[in-house]
Parts: structure tokens; C-alpha cells; sequence
């Protein structure tokens, strides 16, 4: 993906880096759609699946990396469980980890 705001169309279940706000380089998972500029992101911690923020993708960062789980969970029920949201997170940064030690960082 680039990363230029106009090519990116994010995916339900689709995971983000916060690049502006309060929530500043924090990770968060699309949770629901809702124009060609908005979506909205939680992370089952600190912003729960009931109470997500609404963030214009031009501050949001579009990650190459889809949860299956919270896309199958949306998909099916229009609901995801706040573990759900926190167990793809951090198996995302778990792995970001392990490159940057595989690589010497």
C-alpha cells in the first residue's frame, strides 16, 4: 500500500498506526466503515469496541496487515470482542519485535 492519502481504502479488521491525535503512534484496528475519509478504530484497551473513535484516514497510517479473526467476527455478527481486538494487536507487535531483533535493531 502507499502512503499517500487518496489510494488507501482501509478494510474492516484491517490494522492502523495512529500518526495524529491524542492516541499518537498507538495501534488500533478498523472496526466499522463509514465514508471514502472516516472509519472507525479501536483496540479493545484503552478504546473499547462500544465506544471506538472516529478517525479520518489522512491521520491514520494503513498497515499490510488484515485480522481475519475481527474481519470474520464483523463479517459475521457486527460485533468483535474486545480480546479479540487486543490478541491481533499484540501478535502484530509481538512480530514487528522479532524482525527488528532477527535484524539487529
Amino acid at each position: 500500500m502507499t502512503k499517500s492519502g487518496a489510494a488507501q481504502h482501509p478494510a474492516l479488521g484491517q490494522l492502523v498506526k495512529v500518526l495524529r491525535g491524542r492516541e499518537q503512534d498507538q495501534y488500533a484496528v478498523v472496526v466499522r466503515l463509514d465514508d471514502s475519509r472516516f472509519v472507525w478504530i479501536a483496540d479493545g484497551d484503552k478504546r473499547k469496541f462500544d465506544q471506538p473513535k472516529k478517525k479520518n484516514i489522512l491521520h491514520l497510517q494503513l498497515l499490510d496487515t488484515i485480522s481475519g479473526e475481527v474481519a470474520d467476527s464483523l463479517n459475521e455478527t457486527g460485533r468483535v470482542t474486545n480480546g479479540k481486538l487486543r490478541y491481533a494487536l499484540s501478535k502484530y507487535v509481538e512480530a514487528g519485535q522479532s524482525d527488528a531483533q532477527q535484524k539487529g535493531e
